[in-house]
């Protein structure tokens, strides 16, 4: 199982990072579909087989075709390609770059104290998912689901004629 989960975590680094990197939108929205796939195999490999599911269906799934079809519905041209391209400058890379590191290394620095290892084997139920979604986090999840909302309705207001 480590190796598999070692395997779609290289995966999971390479396409998003292919994603980031591509000017065609189609492309980039493609490999981050198979980006979030393999994050929904390191779900499994450590036993949270329904953040699995719920990462295929929900993720790769509902909010990806979504993705796709406004990409779509936007129809974007050559005129923006030379704009990202002009904007994916190696001096643009600097700040997210610097800010990716000091995330990797909060990470790195979280799993070194908690103990990662005795957390893998906790199994968490639907019910209890969704008991917290909707107990003490159902702001967070409103405010989630505005926010889908609004760019949503941004997207339309971008796309009409």
């Amino acid at each position: 199982m480590s190796t598999l989960f070692y395997l779609a975590a290289v995966i999971s680094v390479l396409s998003t990072l292919i994603a980031i990197t591509r000017v065609n939108v189609t492309h980039a929205l493609l490999y981050f579909i198979l980006s979030l796939i393999s994050l929904a195999t390191i779900f499994y490999t450590i036993g949270a087989h329904f953040a699995a599911v719920l990462e295929v269906i929900v993720y790769a799934g509902a909010i990806m075709v979504m993705y796709v079809f406004v990409a779509m519905m936007l129809n974007l041209g050559h005129a923006t390609i030379d704009q990202e391209r002009a904007w994916l400058k190696p001096s643009i890379w600097i700040g997210p770059s610097v800010m990716a590191g000091l995330l990797l290394a909060e990470l790195l620095w979280v799993l070194k104290d908690t103990g990662a290892a005795d957390m893998a084997h906790t199994v968490t139920a639907a019910k209890q998912v969704g008991i917290a979604l909707f107990g003490p986090y159902v702001l967070a999840v409103e405010l989630a689901s505005m926010l889908l909302l609004a760019g949503l309705v941004g997207a339309y207001h971008l796309a009409r004629k």
